[in-house]
């Protein structure tokens, strides 16, 4: 009888939130019906969401989705904003959407344990187990699938940097101002930092000097061979050699890449040696094990 109660209601909210958004069963207001043709509203038919809708519905959820969201990943152990991670990585969605998102893969985890816990009559110790680790579980996945992205982009950018650095000294160089040349390698780039440098030639054309839309990339992207190449850029007024200074910088970082990639090539080749080790050692202790094992049966008997 519970059970068809909670199945009944759920349904009855499900329908109400559907049926809301049909045009032939929810008529519009006159507000909404002269919205489109106010002079100073816009034209795109929009309203505002009625009580019951499911844009109210999203408004209510996306404010508690998002505080819940934080205090949860900061408790997890993440302590990187997610406004900004999702920034970095030029996603489609903002914060409150990613994390509505998340809550909801989080609950339905938590539906999924509580039902197997139940089904399966699992043990009060396991059962908690698995009813509180599969929501905390799923929002994990989430969060890193996000954080590996913000990474890889990170990297690619720190990889990209010395080219474009060196792009950039070559136009400079060759007469072009700072706004054109990094115009210029935005529209005929295809990595990352072309999108970046897009995203920061935008920022310039919304009211923004060069060097406070670079400083703002710099913050947003946090790789530490752009805060070193930004502070150069910004020499771009009170400098007449900026191209050599820009050169040098780009060697600089080619440098640090080169450091990183034969750390990483000797960090996996000493890892290549450990199931060689293990492969070596295990049949070594097996064959030392014989004879002590046969001296030791030796000496008790005498």
């Amino acid at each position: 009888m519970k059970l068809v109660l909670v199945a009944t209601v759920t349904l009855w909210v499900g329908a109400t939130l559907l049926l809301s958004q049909a045009r032939w069963f929810s008529r519009p207001s006159l507000a909404d019906r002269l919205r489109p043709y106010a002079a100073s509203s816009s034209r795109d038919g929009s309203g505002a969401a009625g009580m019951l809708s499911v844009a109210s519905f999203r408004d209510v959820v996306g404010p508690l989705s998002q505080a819940g969201g934080e205090r949860l990943a900061r408790v997890l152990g993440v302590n990187e904003e997610i406004g900004l991670r999702l920034e970095r990585i030029h996603a489609d969605v903002d914060a409150t959407a990613f994390r509505v998102r998340q809550i909801g893969c989080t609950a339905a985890a938590f539906a999924v344990g509580l039902f197997a816990a139940v089904v399966v009559r699992l043990p009060a110790g396991l059962g908690f187990f698995v009813v509180l680790g599969a929501p905390a579980l799923a929002f994990l996945l989430v969060e890193h699938q996000l954080s590996r992205r913000s990474t890889a982009w990170q990297h690619r950018l720190s990889l990209e940097l010395p080219v474009v650095s060196e792009q950039l000294a070559m136009l400079l160089g060759a007469g072009y101002s700072l706004g054109a040349a990094l115009q210029r390698i935005a529209d005929r780039g295809t990595g990352v930092c072309a999108r970046d440098l897009t995203r920061v030639c935008g920022r310039v054309r919304q009211g923004l000097t060069e060097v406070e839309a670079l400083r703002e990339w710099a913050a947003v992207a946090r790789v530490p061979a752009l805060d070193r190449l930004v502070p150069v850029l910004a020499l771009n007024r009170g400098s007449s050699d900026l191209g050599r200074l820009i050169s040098d910088e780009a060697r600089a970082i080619r440098r640090d890449v080169h450091r990183e990639q034969v750390e990483t090539m000797e960090r996996r080749s000493q890892q290549v040696w450990i199931p060689v080790t293990v492969a070596t050692l295990v049949p070594g202790v097996i064959f030392l094990s014989i004879p002590f094992i046969e001296a030791l049966r030796q000496f008790g008997g005498s």
